[in-house]
C-alpha cells in the first residue's frame, strides 16, 4: 500500500505499487514480476503500458476511447490495437471487492486518523483482519 494526498490520482502510483509486489511461491524467494496486471481504463497510459512491456508483464487494461481514436487517426503510424483479455479482466473485481471491504471499516472510510502513519496502520490492520477471516474460512 502506498499513501498519497487525498486528491491525488491512482494512475501515477501504478509503477511504484508494482515495484513493491512480491508473489510467494511454494519454495524460494518471492517473485517480483506477476504474469499479468489488470486495471481499469485509468491505467491505460502509454507510460504504464511501456513499463509492463519492458518487464514482460501482460497488460489486462482496456484502451480508452480517445486513445483508440488518436491511434486510428494516425493510420499505420498509430500502431496496432491494444490486445485485451476479457476473461482475465473479469477477475479484476476481486481487487475491487477487497477495496470495498477495506472502506467498510469506519476509520478508513471516514479518514478519522490525522497522521499518514496511523491511517496506514489502520489499512494494514483491516487488511490483516480480512486476510485472517478469509484464511479461516478456507482452511478445514
Amino acid at each position: 500500500m502506498i499513501l498519497t494526498a487525498g486528491q491525488a490520482a491512482d494512475s501515477p502510483q501504478f509503477i511504484p505499487v508494482l515495484k513493491k509486489i512480491r508473489i510467494r511461491g511454494p519454495v524460494g524467494r518471492p517473485r517480483t514480476r506477476p504474469d499479468a496486471v489488470a486495471g481499469d481504463k485509468a491505467y491505460s497510459s502509454r507510460g504504464n503500458r511501456a513499463y509492463l512491456r519492458k518487464r514482460r508483464i501482460k497488460a489486462v487494461i482496456p484502451e480508452k476511447k480517445d486513445q483508440a481514436a488518436n491511434r486510428k487517426k494516425k493510420g499505420s503510424k498509430g500502431g496496432r490495437p491494444v490486445s485485451h483479455d476479457a476473461d482475465l479482466y473479469k477477475e479484476r473485481n476481486t481487487v475491487e471487492r477487497l477495496i470495498n471491504k477495506l472502506k467498510a471499516w469506519r476509520g478508513i472510510a471516514t479518514h478519522y486518523d490525522k497522521t499518514p502513519a496511523s491511517y496506514l496502520a489502520g489499512l494494514h490492520l483491516r487488511a490483516s483482519m480480512i486476510w485472517i477471516k478469509d484464511l479461516t474460512r478456507t482452511t478445514p
